[in-house]
């Protein structure tokens, strides 16, 4: 009996032969909003050089929106070789079609080898709806970035229940695409001194030809924004309950940052999940890191040992997170939180009183 070949499934072979060598480089995809771009876009071009100059070959970017001509240069000051720009007034706000239909095109016609975006929450829908119009996959919410000698993009991500990273590699078909998470990478220094070439790129659509229209944006008046504060204030398990977050925020605000928390605390109620650091959470890099009551799982510690300088304060002296902290301090939280609080409280009330008899003369 004759053995039936498998057809593959509609829509993941491409038409026709294609050489997948004519496929070169790296292609980030910048997100902007009101002509500012997201650092998580900067981030991505320092780690996507780094594998650019393994691969020997082209750092790429794509600028959409409007009025976005300074990001496009900005881009090029942050690592890019080659930036393309589409700007025109119906892409002044994100809508997934346009946009994805300008990233089609630039794919399509340059071929890059693999094309990056940041998670975002438009990161993360721009490339979902790319990902359905190409032979090929999406790793999403990587952690960790990197290419072999197969010209392979490595992406690595959390998975079985965040204990493990998984490594995926997509070898058969071209572009590799990942969306990476923001403050997981360093982005380079700016560099206004660089050149590149900025190449114009026509919309690929008209306003009468896309369906939604945006009416307004309502900012949030919760959350906070973990990935851009300095300091970060963390608690975990060790603080037994909500009540001790309050001492948490009292040296946050002496310090003038901001309360993280690891994932117990968010899963047992302390706190809502906009404070959560981790590979379920945000991934920070603040100058400072004072984790109070955590323990020090890999689930934790991924999404904040990049910190410049990270304190724990535990009263197990065999807890985890002493490997990583600069500085460990074993003790009772209850006690040492609150002496962090005065003596950060009694150095500001100083640091004013010299600028007061400064200004007075």
């Amino acid at each position: 009996m004759a053995e039936e070949k498998k057809k593959p499934a509609v829509g993941l072979q491409p038409e026709g032969e294609v050489d997948w060598s004519d496929y070169q480089g790296i292609l980030v995809v910048v997100e902007q909003r009101e002509g500012s771009a997201k650092k998580v876009s900067w981030q991505l071009l320092g780690e996507s050089k780094r594998m650019a100059d393994k691969l020997n070959a082209p750092l790429m970017a794509m600028v959409i929106g409007h009025g976005v001509e300074e990001v496009a240069k900005e881009a090029i000051y942050y690592g890019a070789d080659k930036v393309f720009i589409c700007d025109s007034p119906e892409l002044k706000d994100y809508r997934t079609r346009p946009y994805s239909k300008v990233c089609l095109h630039v794919i399509r016609e340059f071929k890059p080898e693999i094309v990056l975006f940041g998670a975002t929450y438009t990161g993360r829908d721009l490339a979902g709806a790319i990902a359905t119009h190409l032979p090929t996959g999406l790793t999403a919410d990587c952690t960790q970035l990197d290419v072999n000698e197969e010209r392979l993009l490595m992406a690595s991500r959390p998975a079985f229940s965040e204990k493990m990273l998984a490594t995926i590699l997509c070898k058969q078909f071209k572009p590799q695409m990942a969306t990476a998470r923001s403050g997981v990478f360093q982005s380079l220094p700016r560099d206004d001194s660089r050149v590149g070439e900025i190449i114009r790129i026509e919309p690929q659509m008209d306003e009468q030809e896309i369906a939604t229209e945006v009416l307004e944006f309502v900012e949030s008046t919760h959350g906070i924004n973990l990935e851009d504060a300095e300091v970060i204030v963390s608690g975990g398990r060790g603080l037994g309950g909500p009540a001790g977050f309050k001492i948490l925020q009292e040296l946050a605000n002496a310090l003038g940052g901001v309360v993280g928390a690891s994932r117990p605390a968010f899963e047992a109620g302390w706190i809502t999940h906009d404070h959560q650091v981790g590979q379920t959470g945000s991934t920070v890099h603040p100058k400072l890191y004072i984790a109070c009551g955590i323990s020090g799982a890999i689930q934790h510690t991924i999404g904040m040992q990049s910190s410049d300088y990270i304190i724990a304060i535990n009263k197990d002296p065999e807890a985890p997170i002493f490997k990583i902290a600069n500085y460990g301090i074993v003790g009772d939280l209850f006690e040492i939180v609150p002496a962090l609080t005065k003596a950060a409280l009694a150095k500001k009330g100083k640091q004013a009183a010299v600028a007061s008899a400064v200004t007075n003369g």
